[in-house]
């Protein structure tokens, strides 16, 4: 990954692969999840917690990192789906598969997934018997040319019965050119035991493997894919899909339109019948039903808008309660804030929440109007029903149903702009 971040924790949709693997495994309630990591990987280990976590002391193979987890499977005897942290898409309908393949036959001692890709290239390849078991995993390098036509090819994922675990792994060796211990070596040990292997299929697109940030991308671009087909199946109209953006825990309502070019934040819900135009971005945030927002708004972590609210074009919220059916249509920016419900923030208007030092809240009475191009500057409350005028700079309280006006007198000098021009003009001719 060319990274000082552990591969693992680089995010698919604002969320760590790792943890993307593992929501899928809670689905199936499993009674363990060990996650075998390196020495010194303190940030992956808080990251999966509270799933223990096992220390493979040396990069020595696959069957060195399950071998690393066994002392926390002692006695355990269900099934063990054996994954890896850089293939977060696997589906929760694959893994389910693959545990069902265990159930029934005693003498299942594993099931191996394999898939059939576009291009095989030099995956492993399965070699599977007239009976449907599993006879071999035969490396590419290693394969004949009748075994390098079968479209087959070893994921690496294997499901174990937890009572022949031990056993077959510690009987794996590392005679071979890298002096490493193999996991696929299970299958050829569980034949000389007696026992046999099964394969369960999956797809290639779930099976893709992040070692790079352009297999970072391609893990993206499914995730969003799948995302975005959901969404719209559960009531959502997302006008141009291919470009927006969902993050892992998007929740959106019926009956939600999404315009072109917005992109989900973590942490975000959305009601019904809510429309989001064009080239928002919105994270953290929760918006009632019937709320528009955009187009070019920014919504950010904290933001709160109840029912029938209106954000418009370039209004940036943050950390503010927004009552129902307020409205900030242009170029504003609130922050620390209350906006009471149908209050009205004219454009250009910002409240002044920040002294370089501590963060400060305004408070904006219902039906309330704030006029153009104001700057409210925090603490302060203005009371429902008052009036601010445009182009005010507000430092103190306004009383409900006051009008507030902090501005300098207009003067008017009559004549003065005619003897302007005539004086620039003369000044003119003069150098020329």
């Amino acid at each position: 990954m060319k990274s000082s971040k552990a591969k693992v924790l680089h995010q698919i949709a604002g969320r760590p692969m790792i943890s993307h693997l593992l929501s899928t495994v809670d689905e199936m309630q499993p009674a363990r999840k060990i996650v075998v990591v390196a020495p010194h990987m303190d940030d992956v280990r808080a990251e999966v917690a509270p799933a223990e976590t096992a220390i493979q002391p040396e990069a020595l193979g696959t069957g060195s990192a399950v071998a690393a987890a066994l002392p926390a499977l002692e006695g355990f005897d269900g099934s063990v789906l054996v994954l890896f942290g850089d293939c977060p898409l696997i589906t929760l309908e694959t893994l389910q598969d693959m545990a069902a393949g265990l159930e029934g036959d005693d003498n299942t001692a594993a099931v191996i997934l394999g898939f059939e890709p576009e291009d095989p290239a030099e995956y492993g390849r399965l070699v599977v018997a007239e009976d449907g078991t599993l006879d071999a995993i035969v490396e590419y390098a290693d394969a004949s040319e009748a075994e390098r036509a079968i479209r087959i090819c070893n994921s690496g994922v294997m499901a174990i019965r937890g009572r022949h675990l031990k056993d077959l792994i510690t009987s794996i060796d590392n005679n071979n050119a890298k002096n490493e211990y193999y996991l696929t070596s299970i299958v050829e040990i569980a034949k000389a035991k007696g026992l046999t292997c099964k394969v369960a299929m999956g797809d290639e697109e779930e099976l893709l493997g992040v070692n790079n940030r352009v297999q970072l991308a391609e893990a993206e671009a499914v995730v969003q894919k799948r995302w975005r087909v959901s969404a719209m199946m559960g009531g959502a109209t997302l006008i141009d899909p291919a470009s927006v953006f969902l993050s892992h825990d998007t929740r959106l309502g019926r009956d939600v339109v999404i315009e072109p070019n917005v992109v989900f934040g973590p942490g975000v819900v959305v009601g019904d019948g809510v429309r989001i135009k064009a080239h928002s971005h919105i994270e953290g945030a929760v918006i009632g039903n019937g709320a528009q927002v955009g187009p070019f708004a920014r919504l950010r972590p904290g933001a709160v808008l109840a029912e029938d609210v209106k954000i418009g074009n370039f209004v940036e919220i943050k950390k503010s309660d927004l009552e129902k059916g307020a409205k900030v249509s242009h170029l504003s920016y609130i922050g620390d804030a209350r906006v009471g419900a149908e209050a009205n923030i004219g454009a250009g208007t910002i409240t002044c929440n920040y002294d370089g030092y501590d963060k400060y809240r305004t408070d904006i009475g219902k039906g309330a109007f704030i006029g153009s191009n104001t700057a409210l500057v925090a603490p302060v409350v203005i009371g429902d029903g008052a009036i601010v005028g445009a182009g005010s700079t507000v430092a103190r309280d306004v009383e409900a149903d006051a009008l507030a006006l902090v501005r300098a007198e207009q003067v008017h000098k009559q004549g003065w702009a005619e003897r302007f021009r005539k004086m620039k003009l003369r000044l003119k001719n003069k150098t020329s």
